[in-house]
């Protein structure tokens, strides 16, 4: 806690110190912020006006609606150069840099599209740009295709981008992985801050609500240099609704329903922005019963359900905009044991008067939607503040400031079904000051530092992992520049984490008590590096890009690597850690090409990632050979793992390639590959490649877009089909049965839907048909955690299945009150 008192005493006297320098000679009449950026929006063909088309400036969070007549105004505005965003259903997003001094004009002309070509992005550069001038490989994913895809949770709905997958256990828990790397290495960005909600964990999810959520950025790449230690993998940027227009109050309602797990999901949100003040709010209920698939039927206990809340308010003014929000994320769920009786069926724990018993499942079981033990409750609340104070100077400050509490408690005992066994409590302040210095010879540069503080307890009755303390420091210093065609960005960061864990001693009753047996040790890490990249973009031609990275990363081990000791319920394992790891540094050389032309568009990359000190777990063996499982829970069945260290090596890459054929370009053919392969330095034919790489993939889509159905009141309407085709994997750690391989599989999905508008073209509703896995194949993903449930011994397959055929329809109406 000193540290942090220390800190926010500097935090503040930098804020005090610059204010005067903020408002030193303004005149609201004359002065700086006098500033303001109006024009017209107009159809490139037709130079008709575009109404509603919006103009954004992602940088300073504000933007304008064009009226009827296609003309907007942005007031208030620093002097300075800033990318413009301006976008229109159905036609090309258009992007510029555009240099704001006075009363500054600038019409739009925007051609109709249905390919994104040039999206904005503000992950991991230090101030928005163009996809186009991003050396590092950068996926962007909007709303409408969340819209148009069947998911139960936020990452299931990204899973389909290329070089990302999902480590799951059942349907609503889902960890993203990127090119094969996952857990702390990918780190996930909700709300302008890092999510931290025990993110070591297999069966720990994303607390972040998917229907609060514009778009999602996914970068591939070490990132570490802008987010920090363990930024390894890459970065999943959530980005929630931006603030309305001024003078606008909308609000949305949506409903969604699957077949599979009788999933039924509800969803509402209100905006409004009055003369600078904006507000909203969201509410999200969702829930399921168990899911099904061909081989085991209904799946026991992967039952869910959400209750999920927040709210924003914010003030853009003359001297900037400070912004607040808050959000509630809320789940039970079942956690899948996979025990099955001599009969094949899935069996259930009861209460027998009084004795802990087994009953088999009943039909009714299946389609309940009340949850059963085992169960896991996760609460997760979350308040950021997010300032920017433009300066005299043309430059700016930058000060967000985050509090998290995730509280995940495991409900295991049937004779007392509301006293969690593990019960996890851990909070966190986050927190960021930035500093975006005015451009200099076209040079853009940010200083910073950000970082964490957090407590974890434990106030269960069984433990995992150590209470703790930890404090994360971070600064960084990052550039770029474009040379005509040319844009070279880079920067340098140093990292240093102290590490403080707690000694536990248990009675002989396995009660926390001042001496007895230790169930872990008391230590202290320190962990610090430097990190680095740098990169260019090169524009060949209107149609080619060329791009180049190399970049370091720095991971130290987690909590859970370091110390964990017991049983581990959602990943059917107990857990060791292991003091002596070192961190893990990352080497890796990034190389890409798009291509864009009337008829086709191409995207291709290709990596090379060394990782030094990599960290994984494998299953312990006894000296008889067989399965270690510790004495204390030998009834329990639970196989002992144990974290350890290789160099290791991954290399592999993406390809996107969608052809268009103009003049009927709204059919798309689409079709992405990703491989990646992981191998162990030093390994033997055992312990050659890494555990939980997954197997390579290939999508392929069919699909008619159209922006009107002739006289009908369909517009932005779709069909598709798709083909999913995972490859098997058999590249595994199979050393002592930590990993099995994995057939291969092909699934097939489909999907239809439109807006339906009145004769003022104003959209009543949107309305979504999908079904995934129609022909209802049995397939198990490499990196589902259910893949390792117990055999059947009826049938003789080991674990539990995926999601079988899924039908789904989505309802969405908008209210535009203002």
């Amino acid at each position: 806690m000193h540290y942090l008192r220390v800190f926010m005493l500097m935090l503040w006297s930098v804020i005090l110190l610059a204010l005067p320098a903020a408002y030193a000679g303004v005149n609201p009449e004359e002065g700086v912020y006098s500033n303001s950026l109006s024009g017209k929006v107009v159809d490139k063909l037709t130079q008709s006006p575009l109404p509603g088309a919006t103009v954004y400036l992602p940088d300073l969070r504000v933007g304008a609606a064009a009226d009827a007549n296609g003309n907007y105004t942005i007031k208030n505005l620093p002097k300075g150069k800033y990318l413009v965003d301006v976008h229109y259903i159905g036609y090309a997003a258009y992007t510029e840099s555009v240099v704001i001094a006075g009363a500054t004009n600038k019409d739009f002309v925007l051609a109709e599209t249905l390919i994104e070509k040039n999206e904005v992005v503000i992950t991991g550069a230090n101030l928005a740009t163009s996809v186009k001038k991003t050396p590092t490989p950068i996926s962007v994913i909007r709303r409408d295709y969340l819209d148009d895809n069947i998911s139960t949770n936020i990452i299931d709905a990204i899973s389909k981008v290329p070089g990302v997958t999902q480590l799951s256990t059942g349907p609503a828990i889902s960890k993203p992985f990127i090119r094969g790397l996952g857990y702390n290495r990918v780190v996930v960005v909700g709300d302008g801050i890092r999510q931290e909600g025990q993110q070591w964990g297999d069966e720990h999810g994303i607390e972040i609500d998917d229907y609060n959520v514009s778009r999602i950025e996914v970068l591939k790449g070490p990132a570490s240099l802008i987010y920090g230690s363990d930024a390894l993998a890459g970065v999943v940027n959530i980005v929630p609704p931006a603030p309305l227009p001024m003078g606008k109050i909308k609000g949305n309602v949506e409903a969604n329903y699957q077949t599979n797990n009788g999933m039924m999901a509800y969803h509402a949100d209100i905006a409004g922005n009055n003369n600078g003040f904006s507000w909203g709010a969201y509410i999200t209920q969702k829930q399921a019963h168990d899911y099904k698939n061909k081989y085991d039927n209904y799946v026991f206990n992967s039952r869910f359900n959400n209750t999920n809340y927040g709210a924003t308010i914010g003030i853009n003014k003359q001297w900037g905009y400070s912004h607040l929000s808050f959000s509630s994320f809320n789940q039970h769920l079942g956690l899948v044991e996979g025990d099955r009786d001599s009969t094949g069926n899935f069996v259930k724990l009861i209460n027998n008067n009084g004795e802990e018993g087994e009953a088999p499942v009943t039909g009714s079981d299946h389609t309940s939607y009340s949850m059963t033990v085992p169960k896991q409750q996760i609460n997760h609340q979350k308040i950021v503040w997010d300032n920017s104070l433009y300066l005299n100077n043309g430059g700016r400050l930058g000060l967000t400031l985050g509090y998290q509490l995730n509280q995940r408690r495991e409900f295991g005992e049937v004779l007392n079904p509301n006293t969690p066994g593990l019960y996890l409590h851990l909070q966190t302040f986050n927190y960021a000051l930035k500093y975006y210095l005015p451009e200099m010879n076209g040079w853009q540069t940010t200083v910073g530092v950000n970082g964490m503080q957090q407590k974890n307890q434990n106030k269960g009755e069984e433990f995992l992992i150590p209470a703790y303390d930890l404090f994360d420091f971070g600064a960084f210093a990052v550039t770029s520049k474009t040379f005509n065609k040319l844009t070279l960005s880079g920067g340098l960061r140093f990292d240093n984490r102290s590490m403080n864990s707690k000694a536990l001693f248990l009675d002989g009753n396995g009660k926390p008590a001042g001496s007895g047996d230790a169930k872990f040790d008391a230590f202290k890490r320190n962990f610090s590096n430097v990190s680095g990249s740098v990169g260019l973009s090169y524009e060949a031609s209107e149609q080619v890009v060329l791009k180049l990275n190399a970049a370091r990363g720095f991971r130290a081990p987690n909590i859970a690597e370091l110390s964990a000791n017991g049983v581990h319920e959602g990943t059917i394992k107990y857990e060791y850690g292991n003091q002596d790891l070192k961190p893990e540094v990352s080497t890796q050389v990034d190389a890409g090409v798009d291509f864009n032309t009337q008829h086709v568009s191409l995207t291709a990359s290709l990596f090379y990632n060394h990782i030094n000190n990599f960290i994984f777990s494998r299953k312990l063996f006894n000296q008889a050979g067989s399965d270690s499982i510790p004495a204390v829970d030998n009834d329990e069945g639970f196989s002992a793992f144990k974290y350890q260290q290789t160099d290791a090596n991954l290399y592999g890459g993406e390809l996107m390639l969608d052809i268009h054929p103009h003049p009927i370009d709204w059919l798309h053919f689409e079709n992405t590959v990703s491989y990646v392969k992981a191998t162990a330095a030093n390994g033997t034919d055992s312990t050659k490649y890494l555990p939980n790489i997954p197997a390579g993939r290939w999508l392929s889509e069919l699909k008619g877009k159209f922006k009107k159905v002739g006289k009908s009141p369909l517009q932005n309407a779709y069909i598709g089909v798709q083909m999913d085709m995972n490859f098997a994997q058999n590249d595994v750690f199979s050393a002592y049965e930590t990993e099995t391989p994995t057939s291969g599989y092909t699934l097939f999905n489909a999907g239809f839907g439109s807006d339906f508008v009145n004769k003022k073209n104003k959209t009543l509703f949107s309305l979504h048909f999908a079904v995934n896995n129609f022909t209802d194949v049995a397939y198990q993903n490499h990196l589902s955690r259910l893949k390792y449930a117990p055999i059947n011994e009826v049938t003789g397959r080991s674990g539990v299945y995926n999601v079988g055929r899924n039908f789904s329809v989505k309802l969405a109406i908008p209210i535009d009150f203002k």
